[in-house]
């Protein structure tokens, strides 16, 4: 019995702390343009990121026979 003076306590500050979180998120704009984003990664083209070599990407003097 002893236990849930401490455990009720607990679990009303984390709810309290994971709403804050929520909101702070909503508020800051963090939930804005869902579908945007998840159209960014299907739409964007297969060319490497700059800076990432492949195998093509070799001079043709260096490659091995």
């Amino acid at each position: 019995m002893e236990s849930l003076y401490l455990l009720i306590p607990l679990s009303v500050v984390l709810i309290l702390a994971i709403g804050g979180l929520l909101v702070w998120a909503a508020m800051s704009g963090q939930f804005d343009s869902l579908e945007q984003e998840g159209r960014r990664i299907l739409d964007e083209h297969d060319a490497p990121p700059m800076g990432s070599a492949g195998p093509d990407d070799v001079p043709p003097a260096s490659r091995e026979p």
